[in-house]
């Protein structure tokens, strides 16, 4: 039977000493699997490439039959690991927190336990009539995130 966790440690003898890393593996019903692999640099066509034949040598479809796919993440799905959030410093994200409220700005650092993210609001300031635009920061702890995208930006 192919596992998740079967699947997972082929992957991870074959990534060993890279700066490749998995993102999400799943094995869904009728064994299609599908493996979304990540790099601290970039993931580029030719390591999803090797990935996918390393996987097709070390299960044997004569013994068990599998559909399997190979992917970079997607720019429209959420930041699943921790490693992307790295990644992603100096863009700007959307981040749903877990009381729903969301906050749009740039990633500026990331730690184990939190984001911090720079954005602008408009608030009054003292000495001025109209509200402002004020630039803020704000620490997120992983444990308030739902959920984290990355905003598609044409410049």
């Amino acid at each position: 039977m192919i596992t998740k966790e079967l699947v997972t440690g082929h992957i991870e003898g074959f990534i060993a000493g890279t700066d490749n890393f998995i993102v999400e593996v799943s094995v869904r019903p009728g064994n299609n699997i599908e493996v979304t692999m990540d790099s601290d640099e970039t993931f580029t066509i030719e390591a999803c490439t090797d990935l996918h034949r390393h996987l097709l040598k070390q299960m044997d479809r004569d013994v068990e039959d599998y559909g399997l796919t190979v992917s970079s993440p997607d720019l429209t799905k959420p930041l699943l690991v921790k490693r992307q959030y790295f990644k992603n410093i100096g863009r700007i994200v959307n981040v749903k927190k877990t009381d729903k409220s969301k906050i749009e700005g740039e990633l500026i650092a990331v730690n184990d336990d939190d984001i911090k993210l720079r954005f602008e609001v408009k608030e009054l300031v003292p000495g001025k009539k109209t509200k402002q635009l004020v630039e803020k920061e704000e620490l997120i702890p992983f444990a308030e995130i739902d959920q984290t995208k990355i905003v598609i930006q044409f410049k």
